[in-house]
């Protein structure tokens, strides 16, 4: 592989793990407080991206933009109000049950609404002229997507760890009663997760219907599973390990197919070698640290 090549794959890989890292945010942050996997997060993804299709035909492209990531928000927050909230004293397994049956009404919903056509998603058009370097072109939403979500991370960590609703996150996190015992009101701070990590989900379907212009019901399921994945890798629970495993995750894929092209068919295959093989000597995760089930 040329150095050219090889450059040109690594902005990719960036790309792509800095939109893993997003989605797999929010898989950490709901854990780390409820301990239990939200997988309808994927389908917000998905819902993310339809919001911005239909406001990007009303509305200028970054004001619709807003509009999506605020919708999408929304949506989470009534998911965890509709389907999480009346099960808090429930079992576990009943939360993750709960999860799985919104997940599937949110992609059979989407097929009757939306039909499963997929529609081509608005590309702004200075995000996707090539910018030439050399022999090398980059699209500039290979330098856009890492530092949108560099600055999203930066504002998420300001808030969780600079700002009270923050500090009764963290305090949620690690002893669920007794923050309650204190007078938070447990309801309203895990709202609020619901709704970051559902606006970090939103913008990662913007800049993936951006990146891949073609919109559909299922399109949250194959990044959702991999965000997970990432999140899983890092540390389930951290958002610095969300982080780098979704930029570790984006770049062993890209990589390996850009070595191995003949490999290029088992593409997604990598992620799940990934984490069996993290797994196998870190069952943690990199960055993750054991917690303590809650009953």
């Amino acid at each position: 592989m040329t150095s050219d090549l090889f450059i040109q794959n690594l902005f990719n890989a960036l790309t792509v793990g800095s939109l893993y890292a997003l989605i797999a945010i929010g898989y950490s942050m709901v854990y780390g407080i409820l301990r239990f996997i939200n997988f309808a997060h994927g389908d917000i993804f998905m819902v993310g991206a339809y919001f911005i299709f239909f406001a990007a035909a009303h509305l200028p492209w970054p004001l619709a933009a807003a509009v999506a990531i605020g919708g999408a928000s929304l949506m989470g927050i009534i998911v965890d109000r509709v389907a999480y909230r009346p099960l808090r004293e429930a079992p576990r397994i009943s939360a993750l049950i709960s999860a799985i049956g919104v997940s599937f009404l949110l992609e059979n919903l989407g097929l009757v609404v939306f039909t499963g056509l997929p529609r081509p998603a608005v590309q702004p058009q200075w995000m996707v002229d090539p910018i030439t370097l050399g022999s090398i072109r980059i699209l500039p939403l290979s330098f856009l997507v890492p530092a949108v979500t560099a600055i999203l991370v930066l504002g998420l960590l300001w808030i969780v760890y600079r700002t009270r609703p923050g500090l009764a996150m963290r305090s949620i996190s690690r002893d669920i009663e007794t923050t309650r015992l204190m007078g938070v009101s447990i309801d309203r701070i895990i709202a609020m997760t619901f709704g970051l990590g559902s606006a970090l989900a939103a913008a990662a379907g913007i800049m993936w219907a951006i990146r891949y212009p073609q919109i559909h019901p299922f399109i949250g399921v194959m990044p959702g599973f991999k965000a997970f994945i990432a999140a899983v890798v890092g540390g389930i629970g951290s958002i610095h390990g969300a982080v780098l495993g979704g930029v570790l995750l984006g770049t062993v894929e890209i990589m390996a197919v850009a070595f191995y092209p003949s490999m290029s068919g088992y593409r997604d295959a990598f992620a799940f070698v990934l984490l069996i093989v993290i797994l196998l000597f870190k069952p943690t995760g990199l960055m993750g640290e054991k917690l303590e089930d809650k009953i």
